[in-house]
């Protein structure tokens, strides 16, 4: 393998806490020989979008309300992700689904953080707080975070790595998402983007499930 750093592209929506997980973990040496090359948003207004420029990472905004249809946005986003030649595309609290035509230029080079234990609070309709509503509505003791391939699915693609995070009785949505995002998703996401940048994950062409060098 050539000394040439291995190169990321992040997509957020909104404040970007996962993409400073991933910064600090780049920074600190936790993601070695890796560097972000591009944070794209789809929200003029994301905190995200500073937290990258702070850092002197090349940060935009493409949005959909500034295309005539969603076809052009979706192209106009492709055609972006693709002129940086990354990687990997990680999806940080992204919350527009990935154009098809990314994903069939990025097959398993994309990846997602979703705030439950996939399969179940996951899908249409289950993103941000929403998640962590449906899992106190239902009782649940446990739920977590998961790190997955993206693929043409909602939250379908192969599963990376999980963490489990224990629900407390006095949980309201806003406690659950801090505790998923601290002791789950900050944790696997950069442990997934680490383990991807050393060519230990690798999906089994048959079975479509992940397997891990050790």
């Amino acid at each position: 393998m050539s000394a040439s750093k291995f190169k990321i592209g992040v997509l957020v929506s909104g404040g970007g806490t996962n993409l400073q997980a991933i910064m600090d973990a780049v920074k600190n040496g936790d993601i070695p020989n890796t560097e972000i090359s591009f944070v794209i948003s789809n929200n003029a207004n994301a905190y995200a979008l500073t937290r990258a420029e702070n850092a002197g990472i090349p940060a935009r905004c493409i949005s959909p309300k500034n295309f005539t249809s969603r076809l052009d946005f979706e192209n106009a986003l492709t055609e972006a992700v693709v002129s940086y030649n990354v990687d990997l595309v990680v999806a940080a609290g992204f919350l527009v689904i990935i154009p098809k035509a990314m994903i069939r230029a990025y097959k398993d080079r994309i990846i997602n953080i979703h705030p439950s234990l996939i399969p179940s609070f996951c899908g249409t309709g289950y993103y941000g707080l929403k998640v962590h509503e449906a899992v106190l509505a239902r009782g649940v003791k446990v739920t977590g975070a998961t790190v997955h391939f993206v693929d043409e699915g909602t939250d379908t693609g192969p599963i990376i790595f999980q963490k489990a995070v224990e629900v407390l009785q006095d949980d309201t949505p806003k406690s659950l998402q801090l505790r998923v995002m601290e002791q789950a998703e900050w944790v696997i996401l950069p442990k997934a983007i680490e383990y991807i940048s050393r060519g230990l994950v690798s999906v089994d062409p048959e079975t479509r499930t992940v397997k891990i060098k050790q």
